[in-house]
């Protein structure tokens, strides 16, 4: 298990970049604890690849360096680094049988055939596949060849990492929920850091104890899933985290208020004179219905009712925003107001937090 270090690190697949816009990869100086497990989280094309290339050495960085531990693993190729790898697609060799394959990794290496056998029959049935493990893996569905790569892939004890390049795209869907709960119960037990890209939040929330966020190339966010949901550090990451998503409103702020379209918001803290594209961003969750004069007033499209809540769909001065309801809530007839919590209130300045000068202790009477 290693300690991993991107130093100064960035990406271009251009021989001769001359922008920031020509890099797939921008500038990164980030350190991964030894034995975490991290999700690269993102849209496609957003670079979460390109990184988890770098890291295995299937590429060499344009830019600064990669560290295991102390060592300098930047030019080293992937078998030096000693990690073992899962690919988006399938790669198990048709002619073995299930357990050869599985164990072909140990055996490479020389291991005892007591252990092999051991290990084998634990990741066997981890990933349910214990009956077929005498049966050639030619003429099994793709998602039971994917279960044996994943398999392979955690076959091993003694590997730096365990990197995971989008592994369930082809995993039958019931059996996706069992093998992110073994992965994460594989992780807890021996520790193994684990690095796992998806374009999937439930993946990631789910398997992750930090979820890095990638956004055009770069990390715009690196923390805990309550940190992606509490503290969103880039509009994005209250985009892309969250179904729905955060609402994010226009707004001036000065001290304790932001107003929106002539109404005036009470925040949960006190901000400076703000410059750029300011808004404010409040989760679904977090947004209720009003009554009297509070509140913003809105025009309600519509109600989803999706089992365990309902969501309340609505607009105000021409922008979208979404409410969390409880499930069975009443909707009174001409509803047409909803309130924000002031403490669950982010501000965003040219897209990024803003971190408050202090908290408020008391909305202002006056304000949503």
């Amino acid at each position: 298990m290693a300690r991993i270090t991107l130093d100064n690190l960035a990406h271009s697949y251009l021989p001769n970049p001359k922008g920031e816009e020509d890099f797939a990869l921008k500038q990164l100086d980030h350190v991964w604890n030894d034995g975490e497990a991290y999700a690269l989280l993102g849209a496609s094309g957003c670079g979460k690849s390109t990184l988890l290339n770098i890291i295995s050495g299937l590429l060499v960085p344009s830019r600064g360096r990669v560290l295991f531990g102390d060592r300098d693993v930047t030019r080293a190729d992937t078998v030096e680094r000693n990690i073992a790898q899962v690919f988006q697609f399938p790669v198990v060799y048709d002619t073995m049988t299930v357990g050869d394959n599985l164990a072909f990794p140990l055996r490479n290496r020389g291991m005892d055939a007591g252990f092999v056998a051991a290990q084998v029959q634990k990741i066997a049935r981890m990933i349910g596949m214990e009956d077929v493990l005498h049966r050639k893996a030619r003429g099994l569905t793709a998602d039971a060849k994917q279960k044996i790569s994943l398999g392979r892939g955690m076959v091993r004890e003694d590997v730096n990492a365990i990197l995971f390049d989008e592994p369930l795209t082809v995993i039958d869907p019931h059996m996706k929920w069992e093998l992110r709960t073994q992965l994460k119960a594989l992780h807890n037990e021996f520790g193994h850091t684990m690095i796992y890209v998806t374009h999937d939040q439930t993946e990631a929330l789910t398997f992750a104890d930090k979820v890095v966020v990638m956004h055009d190339g770069r990390v715009v966010q690196l923390g805990t899933p309550e940190d992606l949901f509490d503290t969103p550090e880039h509009t994005f990451v209250g985009y892309f985290i969250g179904s729905p998503g955060m609402n994010l409103l226009d707004a001036e702020v000065s001290g304790h208020m932001a107003h929106v379209a002539g109404h005036a918001v009470a925040l949960g803290g006190s901000y400076k004179a703000l410059t750029g594209r300011v808004q404010i961003g409040v989760r679904p969750e977090f947004v209720t219905l009003a009554e009297g004069d509070e509140g913003l007033p809105v025009t309600i499209r519509r109600i989803e009712d999706v089992g365990r809540h309902q969501i309340l769909r609505a607009d105000f001065a021409g922008t979208p925003i979404n409410a969390i309801l409880p499930e069975g809530a009443r909707v009174p007839a001409g509803a047409n107001r909803l309130k924000f919590q002031p403490e669950r209130i982010n501000v965003y300045a040219d897209d990024w937090r803003v971190a408050p000068l202090r908290s408020v202790a008391t909305p202002q009477k006056e304000a949503v």
